[in-house]
């Protein structure tokens, strides 16, 4: 069994009488992660707000009823938990009247979870991201060089835990997940009106990984307008398929300044939304597989690590770019990634070095991923 780096982050908070929210895609291992962490225990209830019986039990549940239910039982883990209507009122009174018991919540959906439970939660909840296996945590679970070795086939497939768990049917099993539970909650959202629609936007942001996105051109491709393009790439964001990064811009007059790319948190999602799983050396996108897979791992190893970066791209209007900048507490800090180790002695573009003289400046590829990547 793999361990997860997200366990040590929420064993700290159990018994501090706050409800512990665990958000993240179906499939990356929520539920396996706590059976792992409580599985053992018998005193932990299991709900799965996925079942009918589940929903009609906490849908006019009073505290004292609530109480009888959960006994002696000192850990209630709900998974699912957006499809409970009213479920921040029902945690909330878990919270606030049974101060012994610690509630635990799951969801594949922020777009209805958060919205469910910020209000009711306010200044009693403590919110966890889960990704997909990570870079790390596979490093943790084999060896550096392993992993180093296994970075090709990451990159196609990605790491999905029952992927990864899998070799061989790698492809069948990303097909299963991409129509049977990618799709799931945003088609099931009433303010999608035009799925077929959203599913063929996200199949032009897949194809677009690495570059600058238009909603204007997008919208013309699939058929939407602007507005509707970026109400559904919001809702794409918060079902953790897709993440944006925005440009960076603080001192010169020609740096693009509402510009965005768009990446996946998942080759493998990725890949299987195209429904292109030809190896690295047989593409003609491997290198934007590349940034992509990058970028998303930085970003999944900073969110565990509770590290609070702003992160952007950078390019100007004659076309100079750099793939990835961080800032915190006022340093600059610029990475160009390259796949292609011959090319890791790329230069930082000179417009770059005059507007931000201070900024670090580094290329990122195969034979310094760690430096990057593992902190």
């Amino acid at each position: 069994m793999i361990e997860r780096t997200l366990a040590q982050n929420i064993i700290q908070i159990v018994g501090r009488k706050k409800a512990i929210i665990i958000i993240g895609a179906r499939q990356v291992g929520k539920s396996t992660l706590l059976r792992m962490m409580f599985g053992e225990q018998k005193d932990v209830m299991w709900l799965n707000g996925d079942d009918l019986d589940i929903q009609e039990l906490f849908s006019n549940i009073t505290s004292t009823r609530l109480k009888t239910i959960i006994g002696n039982n000192r850990i209630v883990v709900v998974d699912e938990a957006q499809r409970i209507p009213d479920i921040g009122l029902r945690l909330k009174l878990i919270t606030d009247q049974m101060s012994d018991v610690q509630v635990i919540a799951t969801g594949s959906s922020s777009f209805e979870l958060s919205g469910k439970i910020n209000e009711s939660l306010t200044g009693r909840k403590r919110e966890f991201q889960m990704f997909p296996l990570t870079f790390q945590e596979m490093v943790n679970n084999s060896s550096f060089l392993e992993e180093i070795r296994m970075l090709p086939h990451r990159m196609v497939y990605g790491y999905y835990p029952e992927v990864v768990s899998n070799p061989g049917d790698e492809g069948a099993i990303l097909k299963e997940l991409s129509n049977s539970y990618l799709y799931k909650d945003i088609l099931s959202l009433d303010n999608i009106s035009k799925p077929d629609k959203l599913v063929r936007l996200l199949k032009a942001l897949a194809l677009q990984i690495g570059s600058q996105v238009s909603y204007n051109e997008v919208g013309g491709l699939v058929g939407l307008d602007s507005k509707t393009v970026e109400k559904y790439i919001d809702i794409l964001e918060k079902s953790f398929i897709v993440f944006r990064l925005s440009s960076f811009s603080r001192n010169l007059r020609n740096e693009l300044k509402a510009s965005r790319k768009i990446y996946f948190w998942d080759m493998g999602i990725r890949n299987a939304v195209i429904g292109n799983f030809l190896q690295v050396e047989n593409r003609q996108d491997t290198g934007s597989l590349w940034e992509n897979f990058v970028i998303a791992e930085r970003m999944k190893a900073l969110c565990y690590q509770d590290r609070f970066v702003a992160s952007w791209f950078w390019r100007t209007r004659q076309q100079k770019e750099i793939d990835y900048i961080e800032e915190k507490n006022g340093q600059i800090k610029a990475f160009e990634i390259k796949w292609n180790p011959k090319k890791a002695d790329a230069k930082c573009p000179e417009a770059f070095l005059i507007a931000y003289p201070d900024a670090e400046y580094k290329v990122i590829s195969q034979e310094n991923i760690e430096e990057f990547l593992l902190f």
